[in-house]
């Protein structure tokens, strides 16, 4: 998760702490992660001592994640999103209720939206990307948005067998026309179904992929805005064209 700037990493315990807790009071949704499980949890208490998570919904969830190290977590609010690991869970009681017990993070991310600003992409022309499935069989995918952090993507052909949340891949190829040919380490955070209704009144499903980069560096990271906000323009004349 280190593949945003080192300026939105938080590392003062108070500051971490105040975060939780703003978690915590907007009862937000935490996504905790491991290798290709989830579950979807929130947080119950964050002190100085201890956070304690509410259990998942399922049995076999969270015996698998009383086993599991490094769990990732991640929030979305409104403004911000937020990311952080947790070494381990230890299962405890809470309101004399079973509950997830962990020891604070040292450090979290907090990415406010302004800065993890999503643009579409285009319908025409349309931007592919290429990677491999670890069996190095090619996977092809249409570029659908594109932020800092990663990007979404819509297959044309139905999910192949073994393409799974959780992920890595290595030198994702990502064409984008005129602005030359990029490469990105990414990770596959979810598959979900994009539905669409076509002129025939049919219901037309596509599967969605939405991916985190990892490792961008500095000259990528220009590139990649450089390129969100020439997208972002032409969208703007676009607007301005059918107004």
């Amino acid at each position: 998760m280190s593949n945003y700037s080192e300026q939105f990493l938080k590392q003062n315990p108070l500051a971490v702490l105040g975060v939780l807790r703003d978690l915590f009071k907007g009862e937000v949704p935490l996504r905790i992660s491991w290798g290709s499980n989830q579950f979807i949890s929130k947080i119950l208490e964050a002190t100085p001592d201890r956070l304690v998570i509410d259990l998942g919904s399922q049995e076999h969830e969270n015996r698998a994640a009383l086993r599991a190290q490094n769990l990732a977590v991640m929030a979305e609010t409104k403004g911000a999103k937020v990311e952080f690991v947790l070494p381990r869970l230890e299962q405890g009681d809470y309101q004399n209720l079973p509950a997830f017990i962990a020891p604070l993070p040292d450090s979290l991310w907090f990415v406010q939206r302004r800065e993890y600003f999503r643009i579409s992409a285009p319908l025409h022309p349309a931007y592919f990307c290429k990677a491999k499935m670890p069996d190095k069989k090619e996977i092809r995918f249409r570029l659908f948005d594109l932020s800092l952090g990663g990007m979404g993507a819509l297959m044309d052909v139905a999910k192949p067998d073994g393409l799974v949340e959780g992920m890595r891949f290595s030198q994702i190829e990502l064409d984008m026309g005129g602005w030359g040919r990029f490469y990105f380490d990414a990770q596959l955070i979810s598959v979900s179904e994009r539905k669409v209704v076509d002129s025939k009144n049919e219901t037309i499903t596509t599967p969605r992929l939405s991916f985190r980069f990892l490792n961008v560096g500095p000259g990528a990271e220009r590139e990649l805005q450089r390129i969100i906000f020439s997208l972002e323009r032409e969208a703007r004349e676009r607007a301005n064209k059918v107004l």
